[in-house]
């Protein structure tokens, strides 16, 4: 992985990592669902306004069309099954199981797409990487009462961020740039949470200090983030772009430590350094033989 991949997925982790910050300030009556669907939604049609030019150009290629449809759809089921999940299954275990399955989904999805395996340093930092998150989730605490359905929602979070990850890189691979290529997925994907925004949003919209908190994680989190992970998605494999993205409960971590004051024990300390850990080894051995020379790379 290029060093320049890696800066802008350290920069889109440390904007995801403020999320729960940033959401912890909402009032009581904001539900999850509305700060997912707010997020999610209006940053989509925000990234697909600004980048529209781009995104015409990526729906002009017809093999990308499909890849843009399955996108879409996949940031619609993520949104509702993250959000779903955590409530059920309690945040920390929530975070943990999706975020821990997606790199792996995301390696067997692009496995089956690409017919090409990760390489078997992936599947060592995979499981260095899954380890060290289970004990950032255990540190963190969990819900005492964890919910079966939430488990499986939270699962099928992790299938759907892999999905719409694999589709970014296949339209790219088609040959749109990769504001086209984020525009066009996070731009379907907006459309249906428009509609569940509608339903659950109003606590959001009609508090302004609620709105503030919600405009910057649809503009920060959302817009620019997916942009910088868009960019990561032309310089290395999404199995691999999808695994560094590991780094985002580190720094949600630290930032809660820091910022709210909450304590981290040393499993989750130790959690930590594997998390890291993981990461390094996936990308500091192959750094250029983890780009295929069959897919267009866009500079």
């Amino acid at each position: 992985m290029s060093g320049s991949a890696l800066l802008a997925l350290l920069a889109s982790c440390l904007m995801w990592g403020t999320t729960g910050i940033v959401a912890a300030g909402m009032t009581a009556d904001v539900s999850t669902l509305a700060i997912g669907s707010f997020t999610m939604g209006v940053g989509g049609l925000i990234l697909a306004a600004l980048t529209w030019r781009n995104v015409r150009r990526a729906l002009a290629i017809r093999r990308a069309r499909l890849w843009v449809l399955l996108g879409g759809l996949r940031v619609f089921v993520y949104t509702l099954a993250f959000y779903a999940g955590m409530h059920d299954a309690g945040v920390a275990v929530g975070n943990t199981v999706a975020l821990g399955s997606g790199p792996l989904f995301a390696g067997v999805i692009e496995w089956v797409a690409t017919k090409r395996a990760p390489h078997r340093g992936w599947f060592v930092a995979l499981g260095i990487a899954t380890i060290g998150l289970v004990c950032v989730g255990v540190a963190r605490g969990g819900s005492n009462s964890v919910g079966f359905t939430g488990v499986l929602l939270a699962v099928l979070a992790g299938i759907a961020y892999a999905l719409y990850s694999v589709a970014g890189s296949r339209v790219i691979a088609a040959g749109a740039d990769f504001r086209g290529s984020m525009g066009s997925v996070f731009g379907a994907g907006a459309l249906p949470l428009l509609a569940v925004l509608m339903t659950t949003g109003l606590p959001l919209v009609n508090n302004p200090e609620n709105l503030v908190r919600g405009a910057y994680l649809a503009l920060g989190p959302l817009v620019l983030a997916y942009l910088l992970f868009g960019y990561a998605l032309t310089r290395a494999s999404a199995s691999l772009v999808t695994l560094v993205t590991l780094l985002e409960p580190v720094f949600a971590t630290i930032l809660a430590v820091v910022v709210l004051g909450e304590a981290l024990p040393p499993v989750g300390w130790f959690g930590v350094g594997l998390l890291v850990t993981g990461v390094a080894v996936a990308t500091v051995p192959r750094r250029a033989a983890d780009i295929p020379k069959s897919d267009p790379i866009t500079r």
